[in-house]
């Protein structure tokens, strides 16, 4: 019995040595991810984008033909515990099972939601997350679930929530409580609805508004009104569930979309494959 006992444990012990060098031994982990995008690789391998709070942004590919299950499952968007095989003397990551929790179905009825979704996943790819995967991770997954418990016009107004949101985590976000020129308040009770003094202009310069009394408001590429810029601030300061109360009109919804779109595209340094291919969509 006690040479059977050292035979078992030698050949324990040999197994567990690590090879010399640089190089690893293969491992398998589990953690919590969204599929962000997929393409054909080979003959039928996919090379799957990821995204989770632990890694940020990283890749994987997935084996396996039409009929596969894994195929099935994973696809653009769906969230939940994705299973992986690391081999890091190969550098290759290998999608073994994925139990997925979220599955957004509603995307692939509405065409606005799945731009949307491909429109938020290249902003994370390009900016890689804003070097924060925790709260890109809470940002796009709240993005994600409320675009799916919405309608198409909740869900509007939801991305462009989300944009303003994350222009803050990239901390490139304009004020918008008052003039960089004058210090004056856009939100002050002494300016009347009435008023050219509740437009306020992005001034590019300056990353931040202008009022109408020291610039030509009306000139300019990207004007505020008062319902857009005191929308904005509620979405700055106040609890996501404050500010999903709020309801705004076509004429804010455009002046809100128009700016965001333009200063996340600066941000990401390129033209958005997504906002291009969809501008009639999105």
């Amino acid at each position: 019995m006690k040479r059977t006992n050292d035979l078992i444990f030698y050949n324990a012990a040999k197994h567990a040595i690590m090879p010399s060098g640089n190089n690893t031994m293969s491992r398998n982990t589990a953690q919590e991810a969204i599929i962000l995008s997929t393409r054909l690789t080979g003959e039928s391998n996919r090379s799957v984008t990821l995204f989770s709070a632990e890694d940020g942004i990283f890749y994987a590919t997935l084996f396996g033909g039409p009929k596969s299950r894994l195929r099935s499952l994973v696809v653009p968007f769906n969230r939940g515990t994705v299973w992986l095989y690391r081999d890091e003397r190969r550098q290759s990551c290998k999608i073994t099972d994925f139990d997925v929790t979220h599955y957004h179905l509603s995307f692939r009825e509405n065409l606005f939601k799945s731009w949307a979704a491909a429109f938020a996943a290249e902003i994370l790819v390009r900016t890689k997350c804003a070097g924060s995967n925790g709260p890109s991770w809470t940002l796009v997954n709240a993005l994600m679930d409320g675009m799916e418990l919405t309608d198409e016009s909740g869900s509007r107004l939801g991305l462009v929530r989300f944009l303003w949101r994350y222009l803050g985590l990239l901390g490139i976000r304009p004020q918008t409580r008052q003039c960089v020129a004058c210090g004056g308040s856009f939100l002050s009770g002494t300016i009347t609805e009435n008023t050219l003094s509740w437009k306020a202009a992005y001034e590019t310069a300056e990353n931040g508004f202008v009022c109408a009394d020291c610039a030509d408001v009306l000139s300019r590429q990207f004007v505020l009104g008062r319902n857009a810029l005191t929308y904005l601030e509620a979405v700055s300061d106040l609890p996501p569930h404050r500010v999903r109360a709020i309801t705004v009109d076509a004429q804010t919804m455009a002046e809100m979309k128009q700016l965001c779109f333009y200063l996340i595209q600066q941000a990401c340094g390129t033209k958005l494959k997504s906002l291009e291919s969809g501008v009639g969509i999105l």
